[in-house]
């Protein structure tokens, strides 16, 4: 009798999710709880383990197919030798037509074929399994720069070609960027946004990371960066103005006499913010250490619902992609964002002299509903306060 792979139980309120990618194929043999497909719900991508060890014998749906908790999703039968040899023989499709076959590549290597208009087919995968991985395609794509002229190949199946000859392709949009787009657009109808800025001059955060930077690292094992100051920064401004750190819920105002940092960070399948819990009660060290373990997760695609859960408070660094300044969106149900920037040289008024001095821009995005204008540039002055004199870090000022 075979048995039946499940949807998962995907964490509170979730009840379906989008089939990403099968791992395994009709034919091939897997291990009791080795993943054979990946899911994707809102928020994050889970792998779908077997429920037995033996032959993976069908797929009951396909890539792109909405799935319910508990649904069926695939059979597998026990390894007898007989099922052992006949599999393989009704599944004779070449490793390189698995690979290259659009509905089977992973959100990340997805994307890498779009942005380099590559077409997969003709890419040989050296992943599990013949699987096409990002390096595949990042490979494939400097040896089309370096070719001396382009090849006239046929034209790929997938684009669409206009009335001009010009092309264009369909995709279709990922669960976590359609549940992005529903919620920033529902914060811009829903909340009062306004945006409020400031600059900070980094000069004694800088000095202060060169001093300590080899000792930091020796003893923590991490480097010392600039977001546990702003997170630091960040946690004396909602204290002192708790309505920033508090959210509407219906005709009530929620406050919260501890801080969740949601940490926004780029992942293969869109941003994603992961909660750094109690950051107001973790030290310098425990804020990198966990950041850098959360951008690990999102890299490797190993965030779960509950790394995302909450948070009271955002901090969103578009300086990383070199952005000079931006008016970032809150996080629902979170009442306000703050943007940090690309740090340049500029030249600024010190005791009457012009000087040049590594200056980043800083925005604070609130919802005017709950917090005044009062309240944000209040917020905003007290975390450039403490980054341009972080001594206030240490004496809680």
């Amino acid at each position: 009798m075979a048995s039946e792979v499940k949807v998962p139980a995907l964490g509170e309120s979730v009840t379906e999710a989008t089939l990403g990618e099968w791992l395994k194929q009709p034919g091939d043999a897997v291990a009791l709880d080795e993943p054979i497909a990946s899911l994707e719900t809102d928020k994050v991508a889970i792998e779908v383990p077997a429920s037995a060890a033996g032959i993976l014998s069908a797929h009951m749906v396909v890539a792109g197919d909405t799935v319910q908790v508990g649904a069926v999703i695939a059979l597998i039968e026990a390894a007898s030798g007989g099922a052992v040899a006949a599999k393989p023989a009704a599944a004779p499709a070449p490793v390189e037509e698995e690979a290259g076959d659009p509905q089977t590549l992973s959100p990340s290597v997805r994307r890498a074929v779009l942005e380099h208009g590559l077409d997969p087919s003709t890419i040989k995968g050296s992943g599990k399994d013949g699987r096409l991985t990002k390096e595949d395609v990042l490979a494939a794509a400097q040896a089309k720069k370096a070719a001396p002229a382009p090849s006239v190949s046929a034209p790929s199946p997938a684009p669409a070609a206009t009335s001009d000859g010009r092309r264009e392709e369909r995709v279709k949009m990922t669960r976590l960027r359609q549940t992005i787009a529903k919620r920033l657009k529902s914060a811009q109808n829903e909340a009062a946004l306004l945006t409020t800025f400031n600059d900070v001059d980094m000069t004694a955060v800088i000095a202060a990371r060169e001093a300590y930077k080899d000792l930091f690292a020796r003893k923590h094992g991490i480097k010392l960066g600039f977001m546990s100051f702003f997170a630091k920064a960040a946690c004396l401004a909602l204290k002192s103005v708790p309505a920033v750190n508090a959210r509407i819920e219906g005709d009530e105002i929620i406050y919260h006499d501890y801080v969740d940092l949601s940490v926004a960070v780029s992942a293969p399948s869109g941003l994603v913010v992961p909660v750094v819990r109690d950051v107001d009660a973790m030290s310098f060290a425990e804020i990198e250490q966990a950041i850098a373990a959360y951008g690990q997760k999102a890299k490797d695609g190993a965030l779960s619902m509950d790394d995302m859960r909450g948070g009271t408070f955002t901090i969103s660094n578009g300086g990383v992609f070199g952005s000079l300044m931006s008016t970032p969106i809150i996080n629902p149900p979170q009442s306000a964002v703050l943007g940090l920037h690309r740090i340049e040289d500029r030249p600024v008024a010190r005791d009457g002299q012009v000087v040049i001095r590594p200056m980043m821009y800083l925005a604070l995005s609130y919802d005017h509903r709950l917090i005044d204008g009062r309240e944000a540039v209040t917020a905003l002055k007290i975390i450039k306060d403490a980054i341009e004199d972080p001594l206030r870090l240490l004496i809680d000022l």
